[in-house]
């Protein structure tokens, strides 16, 4: 193995372990008592390893006035996250379809929109999206998050499925057509069927963007309808009782495990589905 090689590894490892080094400070802090925590180092290994952390922060770990720990809010944004990714794709893939293949006067105005729909901060949205839930009744439930969300990664998942959907070739569009297929027919017959790579980096992104979100969630989001990091937020700011960092540090974990989960399972379709043509257009 050649000098420049190694050099290339060594510093690939160094990088690795600096990123790796906050989870594993916050995994090992989960699985100890509070007393070994303060006393011991923070890059020990659990003495005792314990479980109690995690189940405080699942079942009755306080989040402001409510103390029954994450597990309410954890449905809450399953509740919210499943539909929001499934319906946002559904709408981008059609969209993409009709961008690229289906082309009407004044499509490229409609995809520049939406292109700049893309950069709109969250914050630009709140006003007229409060505005729109109040009207239909829908604030301060799952279903007005999931319409919120939906309506704003459109953008994001039609600009996706159009730059994919360009690499598609119009004469097999066009074929089709000649032998009397439809709209539907052809999407359902030639176009779907060529989408999976795509399908897989809208879903990431899109459940990843959705789970995560913090500001739609704390504006829009009742009591009774807050997800995971809006009570992760109340959970660690808790000011009453003593700082229990081993049941912060699992409440954490428990936050990001969903999202942890699908990068580790389906992270090499993002890859393909990104080199596929996901950002080619």
């Amino acid at each position: 193995m050649s000098l420049g090689r190694v050099v290339i590894y060594a510093l690939l490892a160094l990088v690795a372990i600096y990123y790796l080094i906050p989870l594993y400070v916050m995994l090992t802090t989960s699985f100890k008592t509070l007393d070994e925590v303060r006393a011991g180092n923070l890059l020990a290994i659990p003495v005792s390893p314990t479980t109690a952390a995690w189940a405080k922060a699942w079942g009755s770990a306080c989040t402001g006035v409510r103390c029954d720990g994450l597990a309410p809010f954890f449905w809450n944004s399953v509740y919210m996250a499943v539909p929001a990714v499934l319906i946002s794709t559904m709408i981008g893939s059609l969209n993409g379809y009709v961008l690229s293949h289906w082309r009407f006067r004044g499509s490229e105005i409609v995809f520049t929109a939406l292109m700049v729909g893309c950069f709109i901060p969250f914050q630009v949205v709140i006003l007229p999206m409060a505005r729109m839930l109040g009207t239909v009744e829908m604030a301060n439930t799952t279903t007005g998050l999931v319409i919120v969300h939906v309506i704003y990664g459109i953008a994001f998942t039609t600009l996706f499925f159009r730059n994919y959907y360009v690499s598609v070739p119009d004469e097999l569009v066009r074929a089709a057509r000649i032998d009397g297929a439809g709209f539907f027919m052809i999407y359902r017959k030639i176009i779907f069927p060529l989408s999976l790579p795509i399908f897989m980096v809208c879903f990431i992104w899109q459940f990843t963007q959705i789970w995560n979100d913090f500001l739609f969630g704390v504006v829009f989001g009742g009591s009774d309808a807050q997800p995971i990091t809006v009570a992760l937020n109340n959970l660690v700011n808790t000011s009453t009782g003593v700082k229990e960092y081993n049941v912060n540090m699992a409440a954490a974990i428990i936050a990001a495990l969903p999202t942890l989960l699908i990068y580790l399972v389906a992270g090499k379709y993002f890859v393909r589905g990104l080199t596929a043509g996901a950002v080619k257009g």
